[in-house]
């Protein structure tokens, strides 16, 4: 099991539109990547920023098959969020 020191850091994140992000940084506590395309399930587009000051972690991925993926674990040094298939998604994940 990962402790909360290993999680890896949200790097970039170029969704501009979401409350968490400022100057493409991510700052929710932790993002939880899943659905059909890695989709950011933390993305909340809302009229006003929040967040803690500190860069976000990958809490929970609920992508298996990712290659960074172990129990449900992100294990990527950090991770890139941006527009793919969908506003929001894990640009770093990876097919195994």
């Amino acid at each position: 099991m990962t402790t909360m020191q290993e999680l890896p850091e949200v790097q970039d994140c170029s969704v501009s539109s979401c409350s968490y992000n400022a100057e493409h940084s991510c700052h929710a506590g932790a993002i939880t990547i899943g659905g059909d395309h890695a989709h950011c399930g933390t993305f909340v587009e809302i009229s006003f920023r929040s967040g803690l000051d500190r860069h976000g972690l990958v809490g929970a991925c609920h992508r298996s098959d990712c290659v960074h993926n172990q129990q449900l674990e992100c294990t990527a040094s950090g991770v890139r969020v941006g527009p793919g298939a969908d506003a929001a998604d894990c640009l770093t994940y990876e097919a195994r």
